[in-house]
Formats: structure tokens, sequence, C-alpha cells
């Protein structure tokens, strides 16, 4: 589902259940357990989608069970969802380096896991970036609310947010899904360079400039899981 592998100073992960890359309770505790494995063997993390997406969000047939069982009106998080929403609050707070590789459709918390990221390289193509909760009668989560105030350009916040408009590549790295576009034969390759220069960077100022920036986020969010 996930293989972890090595480029010298980079951690790579692909990402590829040979369907949508849904994140499910297996799918979180891999992505953990390879960032774990990253903080000890590597200096920066490359996360590669498969062939024409990154992830198309939760895996909705392990969230529907967990949302029914918590009765109607319940406010609570779904487990997957709080177990998601850790997870992403650990990606956007990593020490080290992260570079997403987005090689076609991002949606919902594949999005999230773009604004997660350091540096996110993706794609030209038919393909979509989109939060869909509103589309999916669903409301937005608290961490879902501050990875966008952290990364996204404020005008294209409500559309996105509010009004769950599906970003073509071009737009959504005006919007601030994405800091580059290249060929998808180029996407990992392009990544992967990316994160070799960031790791070359001090680790440890990385890690405290980072956290200067996103604290108040990271605030919030943690805030919202307890």
């Amino acid at each position: 589902m996930i293989e972890y592998s090595q480029q010298g100073d980079v951690a790579v992960l692909n990402w590829d259940d040979g369907k949508v890359n849904s994140l499910s309770h297996a799918t979180l505790d891999l992505l953990n357990q390879h960032l774990d494995r990253a903080l000890t063997d590597a200096r920066a993390v490359v996360i590669a989608g498969r062939p024409g997406l990154l992830s198309a969000g939760f895996n909705l047939k392990e969230v529907a069970p967990e949302t029914e069982a918590l009765g109607p009106g319940s406010l609570e998080m779904p487990p997957l969802v709080h177990k998601g929403a850790t997870f992403l609050l650990r990606l956007f707070s990593h020490p080290q380096p992260v570079v997403a590789a987005c090689t076609g459709h991002a949606i919902a918390a594949g999005a999230m896991m773009l604004l997660a990221s350091d540096t996110r390289i993706g794609t030209q193509g038919e393909f979509k970036i989109s939060l869909n909760e509103t589309a999916i009668d669903m409301i937005m989560p608290a961490f879902g609310i501050e990875l966008v105030k952290s990364r996204m350009s404020p005008v294209y916040q409500s559309l996105c947010v509010i009004q769950a408009h599906m970003f073509d590549p071009q737009t959504a790295m005006t919007a601030g899904f994405f800091d580059q576009l290249v060929e998808a034969d180029q996407v990992l390759t392009t990544a992967i360079e990316q994160a070799a220069a960031l790791a070359a960077l001090p680790g440890n100022t990385y890690a405290y400039n980072k956290m200067m920036l996103r604290q108040s986020h990271a605030d919030i969010i943690q805030a919202s899981l307890n």
C-alpha cells in the first residue's frame, strides 16, 4: 500500500493502494510508521501518490459505521476522522522538510495533505483539487479550516471552503495548493530533488522556523482534538 524507500537523505513514501489512495486506519498507521522511520534514517520526506491521484480522502466505508455508532447530532469526530486529523497535524508540524508529489487529483483530506506539506509538486491535466465538504453536506472541521488559513491565498478561501470549488491544477497553484507544476513523468523526480535541497538546510533551524510560522494554527487544531 505504501512503500518506503530512501534516496540519499530523502525518505520516499510511494502510496498506491490500486484504487483511490483512501485514508483508512491501516493507511494512517503506515504513514505514521514511515514518518517515525524517516526521523531516524532521513533528513527530508517525499509523499508520492499513484499515477493520476494523490488521495481521494477518508475511506468512507470505514467512516460511515463509525458515524452511525456516534448517533444523530453527535459533535464528536468519528475515530477515523480524529486519527486523520491527528496525522495531518503531525504532517503540518513534522520537523523535517515534507514534499508532496501529486500526480493528479487530490480531494478532501487528500487536498489537506497538500496544505499540510511544505512544498507541493503537481502536474497539469484534467485533474481536480478540492475541499468538497460543503458539497457532501459535511461541516468543515477545525483542522481543515486552519490548514486553509495557513496555506491558501485569502482570495480563494471562501471559494474553497464555503463553495467547495473544484480547482484545476493551474488555479490550484494560484490558490495555494501547489508550489510548482511539472510534466507528469517529472513529478516524483522534481519532488525528490526539492526534498534533497531542503535536506541540506540546517535541520534544527528549519524545524524551529516552521513552527514559528505555524504554531498558532497547530495550537487551534490540537485544541479541537482534545
